[in-house]
């Protein structure tokens, strides 16, 4: 019985096959151990808090988020590890079909973000505000929007009165809040040479008009910096997207060659 099997793995025995199984396993073992890295930043990121997010930041909450992505990416790769380790034909499949499925949702969202762009501004929209209105009550909701608004030097979604659905930088007169009015440091522009950051200088510019604001913060909303930055950056975006792509391409293609090299066993 031993030596039938011996022979029926000696027929399709191929040179190419150790170092397309090495390959795969290799690959699939860094993009695992990049996963475990994921799921441990926002498992510290989720704990870490001082607070308790409310329930609806939970979709939004970069920590969650983080977290999904992880446990994708570690079923994803642990079966194209497995598979590829112990040559695994149904743990292949299952890698391959996993794969397959989170390319081509990448490439229906692309694609669909490319033709309805509107709609997917809109989104985009809603998401900001809900970013905005729980600024104060998600440290990892402040650290985003803090980042994106310095990166882009933009404020607020449509432009720096946007600050206003947030409820501590509202700008009416019922507002008991300090920072009536004001925007977060980070809308602000650089003071050459200054030694300490003033995090008061967006105080009172929701009052002011867009000359006025020009002078002490950035008064472009965020989305039209982002398809500034996006149609100047056009070459950028394509590798970035190739570079996501490209990875995804390799591991289906030793996948599916490991598949028909191997020896069809379950």
């Amino acid at each position: 019985m031993d030596r039938k099997q011996n022979l029926n793995r000696a027929e399709t025995f191929s040179f190419v096959n150790p170092w397309i199984r090495y390959f795969l396993f290799f690959f699939s073992f860094l993009f695992w151990v990049f996963s475990l890295l994921i799921v441990a930043i926002g498992v510290y990121a989720k704990v870490q808090k001082a607070t308790d997010t409310v329930r609806d930041t939970f979709l939004i909450d970069p920590a969650v988020i983080l977290i999904v992505v992880g446990v994708v990416m570690f079923f994803i790769t642990f079966c194209g590890c497995i598979g590829a380790l112990r040559e695994n034909i149904r743990l292949l499949k299952t890698f391959s079909f996993s794969l397959t499925l989170v390319f081509l949702t990448q490439l229906a969202i692309a694609i669909l973000g490319f033709f309805y762009s509107e709609q997917t501004r809109d989104a985009l929209g809603k998401f900001v505000k809900k970013a905005i209105v729980h600024y104060r009550d998600d440290l990892d909701l402040q650290n985003l929007m803090d980042y994106i608004q310095k990166e882009f030097k933009c404020c607020g979604w449509n432009n720096y009165t946007d600050w206003s659905w947030n409820l501590y930088f509202n700008c009416t007169h019922e507002n008991p809040s300090s920072e009536r009015c004001a925007v977060p440091y980070s809308c602000c522009t650089p003071v050459p040479g200054e030694a300490v950051l003033n995090t008061m200088c967006g105080f009172g510019v929701q009052t002011q008009n867009y000359l006025e604001a020009n002078k002490s913060i950035y008064p472009v909303g965020c989305a039209d910096k982002a398809v500034i930055w996006i149609e100047s950056h056009l070459l950028l975006v394509g590798a970035l997207a190739l570079g996501l792509a490209l990875p995804q391409w390799l591991l289906l293609l030793l996948s599916s060659r490991l598949q028909a090299s191997c020896c069809p066993r379950s």
